[in-house]
């Protein structure tokens, strides 16, 4: 099993930035990739991002345009997602994700965070 703990989310005005954080324990082999997505009220799941042991990444749309960015730390078994110019239509619950394979589909991870709350301000 693998326990995944997600922090740094809170309330930001638009434009602002937020890191979060996905701090990895327990069978962290089998965290080869860890990913992010997010739900917003009343929508679908959302992929955001996801990054492998060896760096490689799998960008979404916003994370293609900049404002979002992950990276990892492999001593750490910990993910970030760096958010910068951030909106209100990014206000979401942000889930970190973890599994053996780098993919953009929530399906293929196994292991999950309980998420954390991001709100942004207009």
């Amino acid at each position: 099993q693998v326990q995944l703990v997600e922090s740094g989310g809170g309330l930001v005005q638009a434009g602002g930035s937020l890191r979060l954080s996905c701090a990895a324990s327990g069978r962290t082999l089998s965290s080869n990739a860890m990913g992010w997505f997010r739900v917003a009220p009343g929508k679908g799941r959302e992929f955001v991002g996801a990054i492998d042991t060896s760096g490689t990444r799998i960008d979404s749309k916003e994370s293609a345009k900049g404002r979002f960015t992950i990276s990892k730390d492999n001593a750490k078994s910990t993910v970030y997602l760096q958010m910068k110019s951030l909106k209100p239509e990014d206000t979401a619950v942000y889930y970190c994700a973890a599994g053996p394979t780098l993919a953009s589909v929530g399906g293929t991870y196994p292991y999950w965070g309980r998420g954390t709350q991001v709100t942004v301000s207009s």
